[in-house]
């Protein structure tokens, strides 16, 4: 039995989850039309660029959580998960974590978009255990800001860590599966780092590295 660690936008779905709440906001009017698709766009190219201001991403990303009722958020994440998430589930990803899970191995996603989206999902997929960017609450509600280290790039190693120390578990014979460059230094520290789907600059350093690339889309 091992640890069996998932990336969980565009690895085991086929979008960028924190990308497509955005989206989601647009479509219900929830946010300016014009600043708020701008700066999501924007966002989303730096990410891809390895170039993300995370601190700058998450002022943005997180202010509409405070600036709505936990009501109306849960209410639109029930719609989110209908329209958007369960059709990019995809279907090899569900077979590969009933594969890890039918070994016995430990399920854990890691992600940088924050728990607020990623929770139901990870609970859809049947994943027990999720490290993913804490937003803070006080009083029931969100204020806008971040609690603790955010899981991105080197963010998810530390955070790991923690959990990793919080379980009582080793990352020894650990995989790791991402699409994303931006996850090198997690995949760097697992004796099986998965390349899934890879962007262009991960496919190349997987190949260099002789580390297994493979597809989850159809």
């Amino acid at each position: 039995m091992s640890l069996a660690i998932f990336d969980l936008d565009n690895t085991l779905l086929s979008i960028d989850s924190d990308h497509a709440w955005g989206e989601f906001l647009l479509e219900q009017g929830a946010v300016d039309p014009i600043a708020y698709r701008e700066a999501n766009e924007r966002f989303m190219a730096d990410y891809n660029a390895g170039t993300l201001d995370m601190a700058a991403f998450l002022e943005m990303a997180l202010k509409p959580l405070a600036d709505n009722s936990p009501e109306q958020l849960s209410a639109w994440h029930q719609q989110f998960m209908v329209s958007k998430i369960e059709p990019s589930i995809l279907p090899k990803a569900e077979e590969l974590l009933a594969r890890h899970r039918t070994r016995g191995d430990t399920l854990l996603i890691i992600t940088a978009t924050n728990r607020f989206i990623t929770a139901p999902i990870a609970e859809r997929l049947g994943v027990d255990h999720l490290i993913a960017v804490n937003p803070e609450v006080k009083d029931g509600h969100y204020t806008g800001r971040v609690s603790g280290v955010p899981s991105f790039r080197e963010g998810k190693v530390t955070r790991l860590e923690q959990w990793l120390q919080d379980q009582d578990l080793s990352i020894e014979g650990a995989w790791f599966y991402s699409d994303s460059h931006n996850d090198l230094p997690l995949l760097e520290q697992v004796e099986h780092p998965v390349a899934v789907d890879p962007d262009d600059t991960l496919r190349q350093i997987a190949e260099e590295r002789q580390w297994r690339i493979m597809s989850l889309r159809d």
